[in-house]
């Protein structure tokens, strides 16, 4: 076997590794970016801890299937960039979604969450639910209110009472 095709192989492993570790995956088209851009996004995913890479789509078809995510073949066309985290599921989308905010010749083509095959709705509609500590914040708001509710009915019938009273 040649050299080339040895390479290749163990290009395609690596791939399909990456995909089955990957909490979320996002493909993006980013054609239209230039360099400062580019860098820029790439930036902001390593600090919050996601690979961006691009791949030949050849090589990355190929790694799908072997994960058993066929369904995102078809996006694999043209100039592709794949951001895969594998433990922040929302920080790739969120990241990406700004960012395609700002700059226009940036696209979402789709993406798998936790092993499923997600489209670009999808990936858009993750990136707009709020951080872990805004859900966290509001799920104490709400196991708040019960409490508060009851803390105000007591002291209204106390001083309810008080007025009685006098």
């Amino acid at each position: 076997m040649s050299k080339a095709i040895e390479n290749k192989q163990v290009q395609v492993q690596e791939i399909t590794e990456k995909f089955q570790n990957a909490s979320s995956v996002v493909v993006v088209d980013y054609r239209g970016l230039n360099v400062a851009q580019v860098t820029e996004l790439r930036k902001q995913l390593r600090e919050a801890g996601v690979e961006f890479k691009v791949y030949k789509n050849t090589l990355t078809r190929r790694a799908t299937e072997a994960a058993g995510l066929e369904g995102i073949n078809e996006v694999l066309v043209g100039p592709n960039a794949i951001a895969f985290s594998n433990e922040d599921v929302v920080a790739p989308a969120k990241i990406i979604n700004e960012f395609a905010k700002k700059n226009d010749a940036l696209e979402i083509k789709a993406g798998i969450i936790e092993g499923t095959v997600a489209s670009v709705e999808d990936v858009k509609a993750l990136a707009e639910l709020p951080s872990r500590e805004g859900l966290l914040s509001m799920l104490l708001s709400v196991l708040q209110a019960p409490v508060r509710n009851f803390a105000l009915a007591t002291k209204a019938v106390a001083e309810q009472k008080e007025e009685q009273g006098a």
